[in-house]
């Protein structure tokens, strides 16, 4: 009994919904689905969405949809479609054959608005929008009836096949629900569930000139595919009412279930497709897939694993209650994804020369680097170590603060995996800038090789000159101000002037030789990077910084 209820406790309240109903013979199987609009690129809420329903179906033993609601052709594009079919298999959601359209039901939604039409259910009203909206009434207010409201079924049937046949301006008459205009749920007031629209359909063509409403084709399509409980965001709930209605009204057999959860609120990021929309076409961003940004595609961009996103979502929980997430949860999860599985590589992204004057003269000796010290798996590699090397231009100061351990003139510090060096002195450029810092080495404190003399407090990384790669590095920060906070008074975005910086004079040691797009690593003390996917080449690596290596977020917070 005790097993019973603590498995009971551990699931989220869909899941027992569920379960309730499977034992009760409601459904004798679980279906869900994914469906998104496709007049934009996904963000990291649809990632909850998408993992959510598929791990639902998984869980289950049952089936996942893919399927594009795709009934407003006004801002719907292929591009879109594409892009939201890559996301979706890039998180791991398999749909196999079940990719539907919502356009594709066009004749079934139409069957169903006449099926509505025969039963005195639904009417075609003249009114214009703006009255349409006027005698809908408020919250304070009941709805008026509209006065073509009673119109005979012969006349509504008529003219709606009239609407179908284009004989109709745009916006002239429209298809309503006959419902309860006094009800004090706004959407069950007659709502709208056909318009006249001449436009080219993505998907139809030129095939239709009426397009139903979403709150009358999301039930339809949903029926249609046999799905058991349609998972949805809570601005959905009060649209409840309505999705019953339909299914009911259009007569399905054991017809889907609403069921609404709390959605994904980041802090001070930009998820609204008409914000994004405009940072695009005002080239501030470099398209809906620029890692500063939070689309799928952005953080694949950027660095992000599936991973990572699963587990992130799986922080998250599902509720029923909105609330907002710290972005530094999101960095959490890919630094926890990452750190084991990714080799940490030596780069220098602000570079100054070191040359060790006794060094020999054009010689290249090869060390033994461990991979990765956490996970002896990954292996080791060997890098190139010369007379002159490149290191941080923050790791030599000739003045040194107050708990400075790394060079300055006098002081001893490990090359990491190589030798004890010390500081000799440094070159200057007219400017007064340090240009070289000069250093000897001690060849008996090679790593590795069992010294346990003296101990130094600094320990710093490098890249051999001779056999370094110039790469470029991008390191991101919010694309809003976080101080200042998301939106201007006038609803403007409030940007940050920082959200890139490009470095074009980076060194990494030649163990990058074929990195290719989305392969990762870990810089050290630098963060984890990415090799671009859109700008980089083999011949001009192009690293993303995904995250930086400390964390404000830990578990439990």
């Amino acid at each position: 009994m005790e097993d019973n209820k603590e498995e009971i406790i551990s699931k989220n309240f869909i899941e027992q919904e569920i379960d309730k109903d499977l034992s009760e013979g409601v459904y004798n199987h679980v279906q869900t689905r994914f469906p998104p609009e496709p007049n934009g690129y996904l963000h990291i809420g649809h990632a909850k969405s998408i993992l959510l329903n598929y791990g639902l179906a998984k869980k289950y033993g049952g089936k996942f949809n893919l399927r594009f609601d795709d009934t407003n052709p006004t801002k719907e594009k292929t591009e879109f479609v594409e892009s939201i079919i890559e996301d979706v298999k890039w998180l791991g959601a398999e749909f196999d054959d079940r990719l539907y359209f919502a356009s594709n039901y066009f004749q079934e939604m139409y069957d169903c608005a006449v099926l509505l039409i025969k039963k005195g259910k639904a009417f075609v009203c003249d009114l214009t929008a703006d009255e349409i909206r006027e005698y809908r009434g408020d919250f304070k207010t009941p709805g008026k009836e509209s006065p073509y409201r009673n119109r005979s079924v012969e006349e509504n049937l008529k003219m709606f096949e009239e609407m179908k046949d284009g004989k109709y301006k745009d916006g002239e008459k429209v298809l309503r629900a006959r419902i309860d205009m006094s009800s004090p749920n706004i959407n069950m007031r007659d709502p709208v569930i056909y318009r006249v629209a001449r436009m080219t359909h993505h998907n139809t063509g030129d095939t239709w000139c009426i397009y139903p409403m979403y709150d009358f084709a999301h039930p339809i399509e949903d029926a249609i595919e046999h799905i058991t409980h349609s998972i949805c965001t809570l601005e959905f709930e009060d649209h409840r009412p309505l999705y019953d209605w339909v299914v009911k009204e259009c007569e399905f057999e054991n017809p889907p279930r609403q069921i609404e959860f709390a959605k994904l609120y980041l802090t001070n990021v930009v998820t609204g497709k008409r914000y994004i929309k405009k940072l695009v076409e005002d080239n501030i961003v470099d398209g809906w897939e620029d890692p500063r940004l939070v689309s799928i595609a952005a953080l694949r961009r950027r660095g992000y694993t599936p991973e990572s996103l699963r587990m992130f979502v799986d922080l998250v929980g599902v509720s029923k209650a909105n609330s907002s997430v710290d972005y530094a949860m999101l960095e959490y999860c890919i630094r926890e994804d990452l750190k084991l599985k990714r080799p940490r590589m030596m780069a220098i992204l602000d570079p100054i020369k070191l040359v060790i004057d006794n060094y020999p003269e054009d010689t290249t000796e090869y060390l033994d680097v461990a991979n990765n010290l956490e996970n002896p798996e990954l292996g080791e590699r060997k890098v190139p170590f010369g007379k002159e090397l490149y290191i941080e231009r923050e790791d030599f100061m000739e003045e040194p603060i107050k708990k400075y351990f790394r060079l300055f003139p006098g002081n001893e510090v490990r090359l990491m995996n190589a030798y004890f060096v010390t500081c000799t002195g440094c070159e200057k450029d007219e400017n007064g800038n340090v240009t070289v810092v000069h250093c000897t080495y001690d060849p008996e404190t090679k790593s590795g090789s069992g010294f346990e003399g003296r101990k130094v407090k600094g320990t710093i990384h490098w890249v051999a000159a001779s056999t370094a790669q110039k790469v470029e590095c991008r390191l991101y920060e919010n694309i809003v101000d976080e101080e200042k906070g998301k939106l201007n008074e006038d609803g403007s975005l409030n940007l940050n002037p920082n959200s890139l910086t490009v470095l074009k004079n980076c060194y990494v040691e030649p163990s990058f030789e074929g990195a290719r797009a989305y392969d990762s690593y870990q810089f050290v003390r630098n963060g984890f990077f990415c090799v671009d996917c859109k700008d980089s080449t083999p011949e001009h690596l192009v690293f993303n910084r995904i995250v930086s290596l400390k964390s404000s977020f830990k578990i439990g917070k």
